[in-house]
């Protein structure tokens, strides 16, 4: 069975992009993602109601880390360090050759190619340095960017399952080659 460590935390870069961990001084960037209400369209979550909700997300989150359980980056452009969106890697299978990913962008870094620049840095790390032997995704059915970054990174619809927590979410699912 492969180890999966997370320390110290694996900060990635691309072209662009630094991907880092998520700090406390991330609260109000956090925040404002977590509730902005176009991200929030297609996921079904408990939004933050204030900035303690979101300081216990942030908790939750490196706790998560330092037990090897999850790994959330941050995504910020190499000029700036604020965080612009969020991709992770959660839902170890029990044998730690299957985990989920999950992301999400600002608004205001739409259509740029910053998600698929992070998601081709992610899927690299997922199955060179952590040996994985698949990644899943669960979009919502209407959510066309999504589904576009995911089949352009060669994910496919898993049509035979149905996500028992949200019947209007798509599966798919990506070995490498």
């Amino acid at each position: 069975m492969p180890e999966i460590n997370f320390d110290p935390f694996p900060t990635l870069t691309t072209e662009r992009l630094i991907l880092r961990q998520l700090q406390q001084s991330d609260n109000r960037a956090i925040f404002a993602l977590r509730s902005n209400e176009q991200i929030n369209k297609f996921v079904v979550r408990t939004k933050p109601t204030n900035k303690e909700s979101t300081r216990s997300f942030i908790e939750k989150i490196n706790t998560a880390i330092e037990q090897n359980e999850s790994i959330f980056w941050v995504i910020c452009e190499k000029d700036n360090p604020n965080l612009i969106g969020t991709i992770c890697l959660w839902n170890f299978s029990e044998d730690k050759s299957c985990a989920e990913t999950g992301y999400e962008l600002s608004p205001s870094s739409w259509r740029k190619g910053f998600m698929s620049e992070a998601f081709k840095c992610v899927l690299e790390y997922a199955f060179h340095t952590l040996k994985l032997k698949t990644i899943e995704a669960f979009t919502h059915k209407d959510n066309v960017a999504s589904t576009r970054m995911l089949t352009k990174n060669n994910f496919v619809h898993a049509r035979d399952r149905v996500d028992k927590d949200n019947s209007n979410n798509h599966i798919y699912s990506l070995t490498p080659s």
